[in-house]
């Protein structure tokens, strides 16, 4: 089943050149989703009664022509089948002449609230997506990312409670700005970037100290964000 639902772009929404901001997008993806799940009963309203809630581990964004603002936005979302512990989501978003404006992919899992582990993903959750082939990437797989060796420079940021989600963690889409706010000014300044990948990795709570260290690798430039002791890994940001 492909799932449809129309977007209005607002002032909050654009960046230079009054153009779609990354972040709108990824949070229209976000909604459109979250909808889709409302809908076959797997949605925030459902949480508290089947104690599952779904946890996003990957993003993969290609903005193809970016739209300016006030346009009302059509985007297509369907979930394809994974394994039994994970599950895909692609998006495609439409501008107003029916033009082919971004696409994305996501990965998920789904964990139990209660016993905070992953829960197996059964056919009769899958089935209730009515679940497509079609793969907006065809053939691609979110690989791992890798961190290159070394940094050229970080900052600190210590999350507010301004940052915390449903699920008592940083939102996943904070992440982004994070890795703005790391970028080094000419790097920053080049913004908007079309290709944009989010692997998350373990969650950031309220009254954590991140490091996110900067790096650049050929055309692509890198955000790692580690504890403040940088024993783990929480993310990998990599913007083309």
């Amino acid at each position: 089943m492909i799932f449809k639902e129309t977007f209005k772009m607002g002032l909050s929404d654009i960046g230079k050149d009054n153009r779609i901001k990354n972040i709108a997008i990824l949070k229209m993806l976000e909604n459109i989703g979250g909808y889709h799940s409302d809908m076959v009963g797997y949605g925030a309203n459902d949480t508290k009664i089947k104690k599952l809630t779904w946890i996003l581990l990957d993003w993969k964004l290609k903005v193809i022509n970016r739209p300016q603002y006030g346009q009302a936005l059509e985007i297509h979302t369907w979930a394809r089948v994974g394994n039994k512990f994970f599950t895909y989501r692609d998006y495609e978003i439409y501008d107003e002449n029916k033009k082919l404006c971004a696409i994305a992919t996501s990965k998920w899992t789904l964990i139990n609230i209660e016993k905070r582990s992953m829960e197996r993903i059964t056919n009769e959750i899958i089935d209730k997506y009515n679940t497509e082939e079609k793969e907006v990437f065809p053939g691609e797989k979110l690989d791992r990312l890798h961190m290159p060796e070394n940094s050229i420079s970080s900052i600190k940021y210590t999350v507010k409670r301004k940052d915390i989600d449903i699920n008592k963690h940083m939102h996943n889409l904070y992440y982004l700005d994070l890795a703005y706010e790391a970028l080094p000014e000419k790097v920053y300044n080049s913004r908007p970037f079309d290709n944009v990948r989010i692997m998350y990795k373990k969650e950031i709570k309220l009254g954590d100290t991140v490091v996110c260290k900067y790096m650049s690798n050929e055309n692509k430039h890198i955000v790692v964000v580690k504890s403040e002791d940088e024993k783990n890994l929480h993310a990998i940001i990599e913007l083309e």
